[in-house]
C-alpha cells in the first residue's frame, strides 16, 4: 500500500515484463523496505484475496465498498447492480485495495506491535464493460476466482441478468504492493531485557465443510470443485 496511503489464478507475466508503476500515488514514502515491485507480486496478492475495497466519491463524500473481484494479468474486474451508487459513472479515479492478513506481530511494547500482511493498492479510471463477450469473460473470471469450477457448474447469466449487472474493468497499470513478514522489530531495544514474551501469532484462513441448501433433495452430492475448494472429500 502507498504511505498515507480461468480461473483460480492467471499466469504470471512473462520474464522481462515491466515492474509496477511508480507514480506519485504509488511510490512508498514510509516502510520502503516493504515494497514489492513486480507485476507477479501484485498478482500473488490478488490471488490470495477474496474481498477488495472499492473507494469512490459519491455526491461529494467518500464511500468504501467491500466486494468480490476477478482478474487476469492486465485487468481487475468489479461488478454490481446497474442501480448501485458506488458503480455509477464511472468516475475519473477510484482506489481499490486488497489485503491478506498473515499474522499478528506481538512485540514487547505496544508501540512496536504490528501485523504481517500482503497488500495491494490500485488507482485508475475504470472502464464500463458493455461488450457482451467481454462482460461474460469478466464475470467468469470473478466467479472462478472465488470458486474455481463454479462457472461451468451453475447456470450462467441470461440476457436480462447481464443487462442488470454493471461490470467495471480497472487496469493494473497503476498499483503498489506492500508486504510485511517476520518477528517484532524490538529485539534489540531496552524492552527486551524485561523478559516479556514476543513473537508472531499466525492467522490461518480456511474453508469449512460445505453446508447444503436445505431445499436440495436429500443425498445430493457435493460437486467435486466445491469439495476441492473446501478440502473435503467429493460427494460428502
Amino acid at each position: 500500500m502507498t504511505d498515507d496511503a480461468t480461473p483460480s489464478r492467471p499466469a504470471a507475466p512473462a520474464a522481462g515484463a515491466p515492474p509496477l508503476s511508480a507514480t506519485p500515488r504509488t511510490v512508498l514514502r514510509r516502510g520502503r523496505e516493504k515494497a514489492r515491485t513486480s507485476r507477479a507480486d501484485l498478482l500473488d496478492v490478488l490471488a490470495a484475496g477474496v474481498v477488495c475495497h472499492l473507494g469512490v466519491v459519491v455526491d461529494g463524500a467518500p464511500m468504501v465498498v467491500p466486494t468480490i473481484y476477478g482478474f487476469d494479468a492486465e485487468t481487475l474486474y468489479l461488478h454490481g447492480s446497474v442501480a448501485s451508487r458506488s458503480l455509477a459513472g464511472p468516475p475519473e479515479t477510484v482506489c481499490v485495495t486488497v489485503t491478506a492478513v498473515d499474522g499478528l506481530v506481538l512485540a514487547r511494547s505496544v508501540f512496536e506491535h504490528s501485523v504481517n500482511y500482503r497488500s495491494a493498492m490500485l488507482y485508475g479510471r475504470p472502464r464500463d464493460v458493455t461488450d457482451g463477450d467481454e462482460k461474460r469473460a469478466g464475470l467468469r473470471l470473478l466467479t472462478e476466482h472465488v470458486a474455481p469450477g463454479q462457472w461451468e457448474h451453475a447456470r450462467q447469466p441470461d440476457r436480462r441478468e447481464l443487462a442488470a449487472t454493471r461490470l467495471w474493468a480497472l487496469s493494473l497499470d497503476e498499483a503498489s504492493v506492500k508486504v510485511r513478514t517476520g518477528p517484532p522489530d524490538d529485539a534489540d531495544s531496552a524492552d527486551a531485557v524485561a523478559g516479556r514474551w514476543a513473537g508472531e501469532l499466525p492467522v490461518v484462513t480456511r474453508f469449512g465443510a460445505p453446508v447444503p441448501d436445505p431445499a436440495l433433495p436429500p443425498g445430493t452430492p457435493v460437486p467435486a470443485h466445491i469439495a476441492a475448494r473446501a478440502g473435503t472429500r467429493p460427494g460428502g
